[in-house]
């Protein structure tokens, strides 16, 4: 069989690879926001805020770092 029609039917190794890399890809979006989320909120919270905006704002940083990252890694 050729590496091609290997690749189209998912049993090549790369394929698979690929698959496992935008996977991981998912979840570190997902670390990377929520982590900068809870952060906001501990600071709201201990600086004794009425309007979550710290929050707010550390939240939109954790999407466009993790969009940042998701970009740079696709183009690689």
């Amino acid at each position: 069989m050729a590496k091609n029609e290997q690749e189209e039917k998912g049993t090549g190794g790369k394929a698979v690879n690929n698959y496992i890399k935008y996977t991981g890809l998912g979840f570190q979006m997902v670390a990377i926001i929520g982590l900068f989320t809870f952060a906001g909120y501990k600071i709201d919270t201990a600086m004794g805020h009425t309007t979550q905006w710290v929050t707010a704002v550390m939240s939109l940083s954790g999407v466009f770092i993790s969009l940042f990252i998701a970009i740079r890694s696709v183009r690689n």
